[in-house]
């Protein structure tokens, strides 16, 4: 039985090398957060680099490091790669000081993505948290750019605090699209907080999606997403139907170094999307 998680791109030979990349933009969209836009210096490697949504890249800041960061944009978007990036560490930090005109080298794109394909004609539930919203941007995108090919579309999207909340521009502008609803929630609000106060998981008995035929894909905390793709088994989605993204320490991005190993499987390589009856009885587990 094919789980819909087959390579969707082919990776270059030369993925291991770095290609350089200049900055186009970086959007600050919080004190920690910023979305950092690229473009590939060379034409020959812009017309060669065909990424999925659920994808990332490895951002190498020369004399600094390289961190794998997932890809957030369009794969229709032409001659721009966005990364939306959390400031956690040297390369992080390094990242968010770069300028215009700055280069950085890119390899990639690495992983399995979301399997989109198989969502056709189905309704679509997107459910996230805190950054999660990161590697699930391009799939909404990517649905709303071919809305024909898809049905309902549900977001739900949690934070931890109602401060962290970003893009809620965007949000806002989805719902105005027809056959669209979104669902935002935190776990403490503010007193101008409008939407949802509590777990994320609270929202799901909200959402109307045709359960027999909907595809899920799930996307942050660990324990939310057990949480969340269990209740919506209750709710009568196939577990196959059910795809989470998973985050771990990805040092190589090619299954080499080990950092990233999860049971039998490399997240970098394996994953990072898998389906959840792959990897339901490892989640949560310590040392694994």
């Amino acid at each position: 039985m094919s789980t819909g998680l087959e390579m969707p791109t082919l990776q270059k030979a030369g993925a291991q090398k770095p290609m350089a990349a200049e900055v186009v933009d970086l959007i600050q969209e919080s004190k920690t957060i910023f979305t950092l836009r690229l473009q590939l210096i060379d034409p020959e490697d812009r017309v060669n680099y065909q990424f999925m949504p659920g994808q990332f890249n490895m951002l190498y800041l020369f004399g600094v490091g390289e961190v794998p960061i997932s890809i957030v944009s369009d794969p229709l978007d032409e001659g721009v790669i966005d990364h939306t990036i959390r400031i956690v560490g040297r390369v992080t930090k390094g990242l968010a000081q770069l300028k215009k005109g700055d280069q950085v080298g890119v390899r990639g794109p690495f992983g399995r993505g979301w399997p989109l394909a198989l969502a056709r004609n189905k309704d679509l539930l997107i459910v996230t948290g805190g950054l999660g919203c990161a590697p699930v941007v391009a799939a909404i995108n990517f649905a709303l750019k071919r809305r024909g090919h898809y049905r309902k579309l549900s977001i739900v999207q949690g934070v931890k605090h109602s401060n962290d909340l970003i893009w809620q521009e965007r949000y806002d502008s989805w719902r105005q699209i027809e056959g669209v609803e979104v669902f935002l929630a935190a776990d403490e609000s503010g007193p101008a907080w409008p939407f949802h106060t509590g777990r994320i998981t609270e929202l799901l008995d909200k959402v109307s999606v045709d359960a027999e035929h909907c595809l899920a894909m799930i996307c942050g905390p660990e324990g939310m997403m057990y949480r969340a793709a269990d209740q919506l088994v209750t709710m009568g989605i196939s577990p196959f139907d059910i795809y989470l993204s998973l985050e771990r320490n990805m040092q190589c991005a090619v299954g080499h170094c080990g950092h990233c190993q999860f049971g039998s499987d490399f997240i970098c390589k394996d994953g990072p999307v898998f389906v959840y009856p792959e990897v339901r009885d490892r989640l949560l587990m310590e040392g694994v």
